[in-house]
C-alpha cells in the first residue's frame, strides 16, 4: 500500500531505510560490515529488517558521517566508546544518564570524555 506511514515499532527492509536516509542499498550492507552495533533481523533469502533501535543507529551513522564530517574510522572509535561508556556504567551499577535538552555534540562528547576519564582514574 504506497504511502501509507508505518508505525513507528515496525520493522523497516532495507529498501525502506535505504530510500528514508537517501543512501543505496548496498551501502546499508556495507556498514553492517563496518559496524557490529548493527545487526538487523535476517529471514529466509537474507532479507534484512530493521528495528527502531537500528533505525536510530543507521541514522545515527549517515548524520555523523554526511553532515558532522566524520569518518568510517571515527564513527567506529565513537561507537566504541560510548560502548565502552555504557558497560562501565553497567559495571559501577550506575543507570545510563541521557544528554541534557540543549547540550551541542561537543558538549555531549565532552562528557563522554570526563565520564571515561573518571571511570579510568577509578579502575587505577
Amino acid at each position: 500500500m504506497p504511502g501509507a506511514e508505518k508505525a513507528a515499532g515496525a520493522l523497516r527492509t532495507i529498501g525502506e531505510l535505504a530510500q528514508e536516509i537517501g543512501r543505496p542499498q548496498h551501502i546499508l550492507r556495507y556498514w553492517e560490515t563496518r559496524f557490529p552495533q548493527l545487526r538487523p533481523l535476517t529471514r529466509a533469502g537474507n532479507r534484512r529488517y530493521y528495528r527502531p533501535e537500528d533505525v536510530a543507529l543507521v541514522r545515527r551513522i549517515h548524520d555523523l558521517l554526511s553532515n558532522q564530517g566524520y569518518t568510517i574510522r571515527g564513527v567506529q572509535k565513537l561507537l566504541a566508546a560510548e560502548k565502552g561508556n555504557k558497560a562501565a556504567r553497567a559495571a559501577a551499577g550506575t543507570a545510563a544518564t541521557p544528554t541534557p535538552r540543549g547540550k551541542t555534540d561537543t558538549q555531549a562528547l565532552k562528557a563522554v570524555r570526563d565520564s571515561l576519564s573518571k571511570a579510568l582514574d577509578e579502575d587505577s
